[in-house]
């Protein structure tokens, strides 16, 4: 039981570390902090998203508790669900949100929840990444998961829960989006709709 617990600790002190390693492997420069803070996107400076370094961005990761999900397809409300049930099982057991970080890669068909509303309605990104409107059940015309409405997401037995990325970032967790996915998808967007990639990519 004790040789059990020590190996526990050892692998999440090691978790970070870890990734860290992974991700210099496909380079720091494919992740890309999402900072959508407490504000539409649209009202953000263009060159806002590039103040921060990645180095910068992962300093930030000092909590004693920390786990990384990985999110590569939309996978209905899970993917902002389980940051949030790791935070309220580690309040439950005595450990308050300051003490944990969780991290949510978005990347590969997981990408456009990184998005604001324009853009999911101007290149239908509903269509394009499979990605149906929790409320609608239709492929969505915005980000579903972007400043919720109240009452927008309940589950049986717990009642309406806070699960919009603006939510969680208050609660501390972080973001990141696959900048090799946006090139991927953005030039394939471009080229069905005959437009410039890299315009399509810097929009």
């Amino acid at each position: 039981m004790e040789d059990n617990n020590l190996n526990k600790t050892i692998r999440r002190r090691g978790f970070i570390g870890t990734l860290a390693v992974g991700v210099a492997a496909i380079g720091t420069a494919s992740l890309a902090p999402l900072k959508i803070n407490a504000q539409p996107l649209s009202a953000m400076p263009a060159e806002q998203g590039s103040l921060e370094t990645p180095d910068e961005w992962f300093n930030k990761i000092k909590g004693r508790h920390r786990i990384v999900f990985d999110v590569t397809h939309p996978v209905e409300i899970m993917p902002f669900v389980w940051p949030r049930v790791f935070l309220i099982t580690n309040e439950k057991t005595g450990t308050p949100s300051k003490d944990c970080n969780v991290v949510v890669v978005l990347r590969h068909s997981a990408i456009p929840y990184a998005f604001e509303n324009q853009l999911w309605a101007k290149y239908k990104f509903g269509e394009v990444f499979k990605a149906d409107d929790p409320a609608t059940k239709m492929a969505a015309v915005r980000n579903p998961f972007w400043q919720p409405k109240k009452g927008d997401f309940k589950v049986p037995g717990f009642g309406e829960v806070q699960i919009g990325i603006n939510e969680l970032q208050a609660d501390g967790v972080m973001f990141c989006v696959c900048d090799a996915a946006m090139t991927v998808f953005s030039a394939a967007v471009a080229d069905v709709m005959k437009m410039d990639a890299a315009e399509v990519k810097k929009e």
